[in-house]
């Protein structure tokens, strides 16, 4: 008889294990945990949170690549009744000190060079910290308690039960917006574990399957990934960081069903120069989303693979996914599919946007249904402006065809999509501006062959000063995330403007730019 499914997603782990306790959950480099070992020690990071202050709602911070830690962190705290907020290991010291005041985190969990590198006044704001991956000799931070997962996996005790319910908060998500900061969308218990249940569902996933992974945990896509098959009762194979020989090699050791990935990861592993079709054998499926991918690059996979590619689409608005081609439906090559169950989709037309666009007419995805946020954290007006109507405004430009299937166009908040990861950029433009050689600046895409775009920074300098385009990116890679820092610099006499002053990003690729 098999266990009722999970109420909420602090109890994935805890109902997995009842049904499958020496199963192997999670593979993570030289080290296996099976579903009771996975269960029993987040229960302990649960218990050792509660004991130390973590109520009902409080927020835990996470910072750190994946690894079997990060997921013991991440559940321990969802079981503890906290609000979990996962960050990107990218970012650097000042992006996460935004973040953890701006949600109010209570505990950070993270590795021992950001500890050593964030700022004591950071530090201050904090009542612990968790360290991931040890804690190395004298480490130490003013007034803070700082311990290593391990001890606190064998100090802590049992959780006790925490009253919870579906529309309560579960992860605030951040996303980077107009503005150049970056806004926390509140992820309900509910919309969290049914866009894990959902994702899975679509995409087939049993207990049978195991699943190799490098996409990041923190991000929605790595999220539904990781827990929407330890939820099916596979086993995930967790890479902390994507190689493409790496990723070969483990799908050929350890049997795996399905690979899961954005597109340059792809285009690197067909680039492998040792990749072997007969290491892929075992391959049933695989999934890509993240940013568009050419066709000619799907069908070379699915070749070497034997194995089909589906596409997907989703956000952190929407805890996860959105769109996508179910197992067993006619796939069309190119589109992101139709919405999941539960959830609508309309495409309103740019001019008119209470109409719907017509077919294969552009026009703004709007999404409504359960997968929806509640909130932009502390963010009143923009809450109010992305969810009027009780529809979120996705902001991506996209056609339906006839057959109901969604295509994305492109994107309207000028997202840079560049590896899978969203570059935002107004945050850039944030950075440089502040330079004194700067008077204005933008930043748009330009093509690139692994990761579909990047960052390029166009600058009109202050009359009587100079500046150059490794000192400026230098500048940028000071303050931002590796994948933010601009590829390139073009220095320009003016940027193209509207009549009421605004940059057209758009029409920066317009620009006569020197070879």
């Amino acid at each position: 008889m098999s266990a009722a499914p999970p109420l909420l997603p602090g109890d994935l782990l805890v109902t997995a294990a009842r049904t499958r306790p020496t199963a192997v959950a999670l593979v993570d480099g030289e080290r296996s945990l099976t579903y009771a070992d996975l269960a029993e020690r987040a229960g302990r990071v649960a218990g050792w949170f509660q004991a130390h202050g973590v109520r009902r709602g409080d927020r835990v911070t996470i910072h750190a690549p994946n690894s079997a830690a990060w997921v013991e962190a991440y559940h321990g705290a969802l079981r503890s009744g906290a609000v979990v907020n996962p960050v990107n290991a990218l970012l650097t010291t000042s992006e996460l000190a935004y973040v953890l005041d701006d949600c109010g985190a209570r505990i950070l969990c993270t590795t021992a060079a950001m500890l050593a590198a964030l700022d004591r006044a950071v530090l201050s704001r904090l009542h612990a910290v968790v360290v991931l991956d040890g804690l190395p000799p004298g480490a130490r931070a003013d007034g803070v308690e700082v311990v290593a997962l391990d001890d606190v996996v064998a100090a802590g005790r049992t959780p006790s039960p925490v009253e919870l319910r579906p529309e309560d908060p579960a992860v605030i998500g951040y996303t980077s917006g107009t503005t150049g900061h970056p806004k926390g969308a509140v992820q309900s218990q509910r919309a969290v574990l049914l866009n894990w249940q959902l994702s899975a569902q679509a995409h087939a996933k049993t207990s049978a399957d195991v699943v190799v992974t490098a996409l990041p945990a923190p991000h929605v896509y790595g999220s539904v990934v990781l827990n929407g098959t330890l939820g099916a009762g596979g086993t995930v194979v967790l890479m902390s960081r994507f190689d493409a020989r790496g990723a070969v090699r483990l799908v050929a050791e350890h049997r795996a069903t399905v690979f899961e990935g954005v597109p340059a990861m792809y285009a690197m592993m067909l680039a492998e120069p040792a990749l072997d079709p007969a290491d892929l054998a075992s391959l049933t499926r695989c999934t890509v989303g993240g940013q568009t991918m050419a066709v000619s690059t799907m069908t070379a996979w699915e070749t070497a693979s034997g194995a089909p590619l589906i596409e997907l689409w989703g956000m952190t608005e929407l805890s996860g996914l959105g769109t996508t081609h179910p197992v067993g439906t006619e796939r069309v090559p190119g589109s992101i599919g139709r919405p999941l169950p539960g959830m609508e989709a309309r495409v309103a037309d740019l001019e008119h946007p209470d109409d719907d666009a017509g077919l294969d007419e552009p026009g703004e995805l709007w999404m409504r249904g359960p997968l929806v946020m509640t909130e932009y954290f502390g963010r009143p007006e923009d809450t109010a402006e992305a969810l009027a109507g009780g529809w979120l405004r996705t902001g991506d430009l996209v056609r339906r065809d006839a057959q109901g299937n969604l295509w994305v166009v492109d994107r309207c908040r000028d997202l840079i999509l560049s590896g899978g990861y969203n570059i935002y950029p107004a945050e850039i433009e944030r950075v440089l501006s502040g330079h004194p050689a700067v008077a204005l600046v933008a930043v748009g895409p330009v093509p690139d062959e692994v990761k579909g775009e990047a960052a390029r920074a166009y600058v009109v300098l202050r009359e009587g000063h100079q500046v150059t385009g490794d000192e400026l990116v230098a500048c940028a890679r000071a303050e931002l995330a590796a994948y933010k820092v601009p590829r390139s610099v073009v220095f320009v006499p003016a940027l193209p403007q509207t009549s009421s002053g605004k940059i057209m990003r758009r029409a920066l690729r317009e620009l006569p730019v020197a070879d």
